[in-house]
């Protein structure tokens, strides 16, 4: 029987499914979907075979995660067959110190994971939640973790080191990034595809809901804009992206506000919907007239050109700029503006800067990750 390897990529609200086969020892997709914990009932989007599909998973709660993976599974194996699952792989967004590459998930691994839940308080709880009831309904798979910040761990120290009492960085108070499966996924293709381009200095703007770009040199990250945790960088659809230490000096101080309505202004109510006062979606602020939207997508594309700028900076020059993720694949507008913005760096048609679109696939560096770790394990 083929081994099956079935990739999760957690989020607060949805859940990205890849279902793999192993063949040769490469994880090979069979089938995509996505899990909507939005709606009531929860719905699963299903792509197999070049069909696609919807299909509500009863009238259970949202909140009850266990029952609806379960209802999930049953619909997977109704459609597809599951009796080859041997893997269970999740991304991870943060791996510490500890972890700077795939690991079996066990007990003290969980720990450790949990641990650093307040480095990720928005990202890292619902990818544990799903380790959890994953666990619960299949107890003889191996579950394996892929983390976010492990491509970043190599960065020299004088990018990831705040200027702080140096006992603070010795205790983890430092820059970590984040989106590195992402990162992982386009340096594979481009040194498939692009071998030329992969060799040189490559910026990869890895756009979405949350955002951050990434320097690469032959492949490997020397920087990245997000740091110690997933708030900073370029402004994205929730979160205000870089911001001055002060500012939060004064909203802890003269404006009263405690740390839990800083935390949730941070992760929920800044960046592009709190600029616009309309939404943190850059499809609808391009639809709308409302002159705060166009401030927003102005001030979107003006940093993250000044981020390219910066990156190119500690690479020395720029060879290729690749855009991905949801707004750098599909919204054409956005990245014009952004380019429009660096033809004085050769970011332009006929310029000396190749600009590449490459859609991304966390889940495939998921699945091919844990099935890696996987002959370990025997």
């Amino acid at each position: 029987m083929t081994a099956e390897i079935l990739a999760l990529n957690a989020g607060s609200s949805s859940i990205k499914l890849g279902l793999f086969e192993a063949r040769g020892g490469k994880a090979v997709r069979r089938a995509k979907a996505v899990l909507d914990l939005k709606g009531r009932p929860p719905a699963l989007r299903l792509e197999a075979e070049g069909v696609s599909d919807t299909v509500e998973l009863g009238s259970g709660d949202a909140g009850d995660l266990q029952a609806v993976l379960d209802s999930c599974l049953r619909v997977l194996d109704q459609r597809l067959g599951l009796d080859g699952l041997v893997l269970a792989g999740h991304r991870v967004v943060h791996g510490g110190e500890a972890f700077t590459g795939p690991v079996r998930i066990t007990g003290e691994v969980l720990g450790q994971l949990q641990a650093l839940v307040p480095l990720a308080p928005l990202h890292q709880p619902p990818a544990l939640r799903l380790i959890a009831a994953m666990a619960a309904l299949r107890p003889g798979i191996v579950q394996t973790a892929s983390f976010d910040t492990a491509f970043h761990a190599g960065q020299p120290d004088e990018v990831r080191r705040f200027a702080l009492p140096r006992p603070m960085h010795d205790r983890g108070i430092k820059r970590y990034g984040f989106h590195g499966l992402s990162y992982c996924f386009i340096a594979d293709a481009l040194r498939r595809d692009h071998p030329r381009l992969a060799a040189g200095r490559v910026i990869v703007a890895h756009l979405g809901s949350g955002a951050s770009l990434c320097a690469l040199q032959d492949g490997a990250s020397v920087e990245t804009t997000m740091g110690f945790s997933a708030l900073d960088g370029v402004p994205m659809a929730t979160r205000p992206g870089a911001l001055d230490a002060g500012v939060l000096l004064h909203l802890l101080g003269p404006d009263g506000m405690t740390v839990a309505e800083v935390e949730d202004l941070l992760y929920h109510r800044a960046g592009l919907l709190g600029l616009s006062g309309i939404s943190g979606d850059t499809r609808d602020l391009l639809a709308s007239a409302d002159p705060a939207a166009a401030e927003a997508i102005d001030i979107f594309t003006f940093r993250t050109a000044q981020a390219v700028a910066a990156l190119a900076v500690t690479l020395g020059g720029l060879d290729a700029l690749v855009f991905t993720a949801g707004i750098g694949e599909h919204q054409a507008e956005i990245r014009d503006r952004i380019c429009d913005r660096l033809r004085w760096i050769g970011v332009a048609p006929g310029g000396e800067v190749a600009v590449l679109v490459i859609p991304t696939d966390e889940e495939q560096v998921v699945a091919d990750e844990a099935l890696r770790v996987r002959p370990a394990e025997r």
